[in-house]
């Protein structure tokens, strides 16, 4: 697609893919994500203004061609050969973060990649807004069930999962990085079940686009734990829902490839798993200082 541009990049006698997102005016990427990300906080207002001023096509239409010109976005793919256009994939993707948006930066570059159809799994409470919704059907998100896993996965498509999901904002931290992974092995079961490869991808700068702060101590996680979700304050540029127009970098580590297994045994499970957190680390390990976070630490808890 046009909003991002495709290279190659040699590093360490290594030959990466490199896409890059278009620049786009800042007019034009300002309307994007306010439709975006607005109608997390101002849902009825940001669907008035949908409805007065822009026809629903239209406003899709804004998101998907300039949503993700919004962040200076790289995509690096460490094996981009290593990609069948017949085979549908496992895109497991961390950090959730408050919200996964460089992550789900890549269902705007199927086109630049050999992946024909792409889906990305969200929590269920992303489709229970009206506008939410829709923006989200819209641009590509379906419900994160098992049964749409396993559907779309055995129709081609391929799945971004974020398998930490929103656990992972109860354990944040400035200054690192948390992956919510070690209770969490469904997805590995899943590509076990349906043989499609397990691909780890790492997103650097997705945490600093909002500021945060939550409380602390046992009352806090009790509630958050009660409620099941981790209730916090963000906020962005003057303020507002808007995020910072920062950096970010999505990392895209070779497939795993795996025999197809319908009844895989826990210890089947379980050795796939730790080679998937495995695989994930060393991406972050090997990629952080040329994305600008060398400081930064991954915690797998």
């Amino acid at each position: 697609m046009e909003e991002f541009q495709k290279c190659d990049q040699k590093s360490e006698n290594l030959e990466y893919t490199v896409i890059k997102s278009k620049t786009y005016s800042s007019f034009h990427t300002l309307i994007a994500i306010t439709l975006w990300l607005g109608a997390l906080h101002l849902n009825l207002v940001i669907t008035a203004l949908v409805f007065l001023f822009f026809p629903l096509k239209y406003a899709v239409l804004y998101i998907g061609k300039y949503g993700p010109g919004y962040f200076p976005t790289t995509v690096l793919i460490e094996d981009i050969q290593s990609f069948d256009p017949n085979q549908a994939y496992v895109l497991a993707a961390e950090p959730h973060s408050i919200f996964p948006i460089g992550c789900l930066s890549l269902l705007n570059i199927t086109g630049l990649m050999p992946l024909s159809k792409t889906k990305g799994l969200a929590s269920n409470a992303t489709f229970y807004p009206p506008l939410l919704r829709q923006v989200g059907t819209w641009t590509g998100l379906v419900p994160a069930t098992k049964k749409n896993f396993v559907k779309y996965l055995e129709a081609g498509y391929s799945c971004i999962v974020i398998p930490g999901g929103v656990q992972e904002i109860f354990y944040m931290e400035h200054g690192s990085e948390v992956a919510y992974l070690k209770k969490r092995q469904g997805f590995v079961r899943i590509a076990i079940e349906t043989g499609r490869p397990l691909v780890p991808i790492f997103c650097f700068g997705q945490t600093n686009v909002y500021n945060w702060w939550k409380p602390k101590g046992d009352l806090y996680t009790r509630i958050a734990r009660a409620i099941r979700f981790a209730p916090l304050l963000y906020w962005g540029m003057f303020g507002t829902h808007i995020p910072y127009r920062r950096p970010m970098h999505v990392i895209v580590g070779r497939p795993i490839e795996l025999k197809r297994n319908p009844n895989p045994s826990k210890e089947e499970v379980a050795e796939v798993h730790a080679l998937f957190v495995s695989k994930l680390e060393q991406l972050c390990q090997r990629h952080k200082a040329a994305a600008g976070h060398a400081d930064i630490q991954l915690r797998v808890i």
